[in-house]
This record gives structure tokens, sequence and C-alpha cells, in this order.
């Protein structure tokens, strides 16, 4: 049986809510909409809510806009129904809402990411350990000790132990069998490379080896390693070794295929640093056709390196993509339409209203706070006196009359450049927000239980004046607020409705 779902907005957003709530393939009567009586949704309160909605009932999820700052589990526990928070645009709810009315979970995953650190025998224990808690913290799963050729590791022991002993998972990388033989002697959960010559070389301990062929690309020699490793009772990974483009990568990936054919319940590593770092192209999309082709094959294990500066954010781009690709396998679907950070550069739908929608959200302002906007037409900055809209924002600033106050100028020269990239590159703007770069960057910490302070600055004036600014606009709005009465909403008990 459906969900029934609770939608809260404003004035202005409820028709448009409705047309979209229609159009998203929800079950009939498993969602209702509830205009609080505000005009600008983004800015119901707690307060408001608990002043003008005295029960709620017969509804299983109440879903407030994605700009609202309020704290949802105490209205929750007020309520007696889960509260959540939704998308910031109506645009999106068909997403957010997924398969079932439910958002995507992009939770769980099938596959290990080992995190190589690739210039480990130059690096002090103490700086390694450090850089291992990064890898870890971004998403890495084994740390990888990277050793070098001729390249003496005298500490190589004591960085397994250090990191066994912060609860790690290891695995040392080195075409010194010795050097394996080391490591796994020290802890090590897993050695790269071995063959099906030197398998004997971790012998008596619990690591497990990751084998390749031997010479490389001969996948008879591989298949042979499988077999003695399984004849000795030997866990063990398999990685046929992807190449380079121009350099046997096409061919290459008819091993990992071939493997998986004859050997269909094989561990297999796939390393994914021949492709990530050897093409000058974006990370990101790389990684997601590799996560691809791993999720197909059921591979479950990459190897990822980061040296390159265009890939100084692999380790959580493999992780969202790793996400990304269990999630549409387990729904039989496209990898579209979760998101999940994979889309830096542009966004699906980059302009969240039509230039007709901004044009009726500024006929709507009542105030001289300047609001900032982006559509297809250009960058559209408005208040009560003035809508303007160019695609070159130096050409707008002597129209915004905002005189000697410099805060104020730095504020809107801040925004407005924010808004030309977001237009230019197709991404989705947000006033008082720093644009969304997905697993490329790392999010700005938001507190979602508060408003934040509009248009603030480094400088106290301007952040004073924002909040005042913020005050105003409120105030406006409540001052022209009406209260709703919604099916699955009680009206308040003494039926006012003003």
């Amino acid at each position: 049986m459906a969900e029934t779902l609770l939608f809260l907005t404003g004035r202005l957003a409820e028709a448009r809510l409705g047309t979209t709530l229609a159009e998203a393939g929800l079950p009939a009567g498993s969602w209702r909409i509830a205009n609080i009586g505000i005009k600008v949704a983004a800015l119901m309160t707690e307060a408001i809510i608990r002043n003008r909605i005295p029960r709620i009932e017969g509804v299983d999820r109440v879903i407030v806009p994605g700009r609202s700052r309020m704290d949802l589990g105490s209205l929750g526990a007020h309520y007696g129904v889960p509260f959540e928070r939704g998308p910031d645009e109506i645009v999106d709810l068909p997403q957010y809402l997924g398969r079932g009315g439910k958002p995507p979970d992009l939770t769980r995953h099938d596959l290990r990411i080992f995190a190589e650190i690739v210039e480990a025998p130059a690096l002090g224990v103490d700086e390694l350990v450090a850089r291992a808690r990064r890898h870890r913290a971004a998403g890495a799963d084994v740390i990888d000790i990277g050793c070098q050729p001729d390249t003496p590791f005298p500490h190589l022991e004591e960085v397994v132990r250090r990191l066994k002993a912060e609860g790690m998972t290891v695995s040392a990388d080195s075409g010194d069998v010795a050097e394996l033989q080391r490591a796994a002697r020290a802890g090590a959960d897993y050695v790269l490379s071995l063959d099906e010559t030197s398998l004997d070389a971790i012998v008596g301990t619990a690591c497990v080896p990751i084998l390749v062929p031997r010479p490389h690309g001969d996948l008879p020699s591989l298949l042979r390693a499988i077999d003695a490793a399984e004849a000795r009772g030997m866990a063990h990974i398999a990685d046929p070794v992807l190449d380079p483009i121009h350099f046997g990568f096409t061919a290459s990936l008819e091993r990992y295929a071939e493997l998986r054919r004859l050997r269909p319940h094989v561990e297999i590593l796939m390393g994914t640093g021949n492709l990530t770092e050897l093409t000058d192209a974006d990370s990101q999309g790389v990684t997601a056709l590799l996560a691809g082709i791993c999720s197909e094959l059921s591979i479950r294990n990459v190897l990822i390196v980061q040296v390159s500066p265009h890939t100084r954010r692999t380790v959580e781009e493999h992780d969202a993509a790793r996400r990304l690709m269990f999630r549409a396998k387990e729904d039989g679907a496209l990898p579209k339409g979760y998101g999940g950070g994979l889309l830096s550069l542009h966004d699906l739908i980059p302009y969240p209203q039509s230039p007709e929608e901004i044009a009726e959200s500024a006929n709507a302002v009542r105030d001289l706070n300047y609001r900032i906007a982006v559509g297809t037409d250009g960058v559209h900055i408005f208040n009560r006196d003035r809508h303007l809209v160019s695609g070159e924002p130096f050409g707008l600033f002597p129209k915004l009359a905002v005189g000697d106050d410099a805060a104020h100028a730095f504020y809107l020269g801040y925004e407005l450049a924010k808004a030309e990239m977001a237009h230019l590159l197709g991404k989705r703007y947000v006033q008082d927000q720093s644009l969304d770069w997905g697993a490329a960057a790392d999010k700005r910490a938001e507190d979602l239980s508060r408003h934040a302070v509009e248009g603030a600055t480094l400088k106290e004036k301007a952040r004073e004046a924002a909040l005042r600014r913020e005050a105003e606009r409120a105030a406006a709005d409540a001052g022209a607020d009406e209260a709703a009465s919604v099916e699955g909403v009680s009206p308040p008990a003494d039926g006012d409705k003003s």
C-alpha cells in the first residue's frame, strides 16, 4: 500500500507544486498539499507551522521545502509524523521522489576501493598515517602502500602496523616480491601483485594476494595462477590489468570480460589509474564509465591512485560512482535520474524557473532587497523598483543604485559573478549558497535548522544589513499571511482563516 505524503508550501508555489506532483506519476490519492498561508514557502518556520497547523492526521510523511530551515526532528515529535526536507526546487521533486515516492537510496555499494599512496617510501610514518586517514574519510576501504622500484623502504613494517592499529585495512603494492613478503608478515591484508611463480612468498600468512598475468597481458598465465591459489585453498583476487588508451586499452577490457566468462565466481580487481591519470579529461566521466564496466562484470575491487592534479578527488569520485551504479543495477535501470554528485560542470536542470516564472516572482516583491536568479535568458536581479536582465553583469552594476554602501556592492558583485558563471556553464544558481560542484568539491557546512544570514560578507556591516533585510522580508511576508485548511490537516481550533 502506497504511503500518503503531505507537502507543505506557500501561496506562490502552490499551483506549480500541484502540477508537478500530478505529473510525477505518484499513485492517485497518495499525496496532499497544505498551503500554510505564507507567500514564500522557503521562509516557513517551525513556529509558523505549529501556529497554523494544530494537528496532522492521515499521512505517513510530511515534506517541507528544501530551503526551509527548522528542526524537523522536533516537528516530527510534536505531530507524531516524520518530517523530511525535500529538494530546493519544485522541478527536482520527481527525482527526489524516485521510485515509490522515496528518494533514491545511495547508501549502499558493492565495490571495494583500494586507495594507493604512490610515493610511500619517501614519506615518514606520521605523514603516511595522516594521508591514509584522509583517504579513508573520503571513502577508501583499503589503504594501499605503494612501494617504488630500487627505493629502500625500511619503515614498511612500521607503517603496516600503525595503519592496522588504527583499524584500517592495508595492502602493499610492489614489484619486489621480498617487499610484499615483508608487508604480509607485518600484517598486511592484501599484496599487489603476485603471479603463478611467486605465490609461495606469502604462505603462512593470512594475506590475500592480488594475482596478475606474467608476462603482461597473458590471460592463460593468470588463469593458472588462479587455479594454483585455489588448489592451495588460498583466497585471492585476480587483476588482468587495465591498459591506457592507445596502449592496449580495448584488448585489456576484453581480458576482463573473458576472465569473467571463464571464471564466473572469481574476485576481480581493476586498476583505474591508467585511465583517470593518463587521460587529459575530467576524471568524473572516466570514473563513471569504468564503474559501470565493473558493475556489469561484477568486478568488486578497484585500485585507484591520485598523482595528477586533475584527479585530486578520485577517491570521492569513485565512491560516488559505485553508489550510483549499485543503485541503478539493483533497480534494473539506467544510471540516470539518481543524482549522486557526478555532474559537476553542468546540471541536468540548470534553470529551475523559466524567465516568465522569474518575472512573476519579481512582480511579487514589495521591498528594496535584491533577489538574483538565473534563467535561460541570463542573470536576473530585481527588487520592488527594478527588474534587470543581462548576460553581462558589468552592465548591471551602474543601474543598481548601491551608492556608497561598499559592503552591499561587494556582496552583489560576488553574487553576480557567481550567477554569471552558473549561466555560462549551465549550472544551478541559488542566491547566498555556493555553487554545487558535486563530488568535485566539498560542500560548505550548513545549519539546516535555521536560515542563514543573507548576503554575509567579511564585514560586520554587511552581515548586520543582511540580517536586517531578512527580518524585513520575513515580516513583509508574515504580514500578508493567510492560513489554509486542506484535507489531512486540521484547521486552527478557532477557525481563524486570516
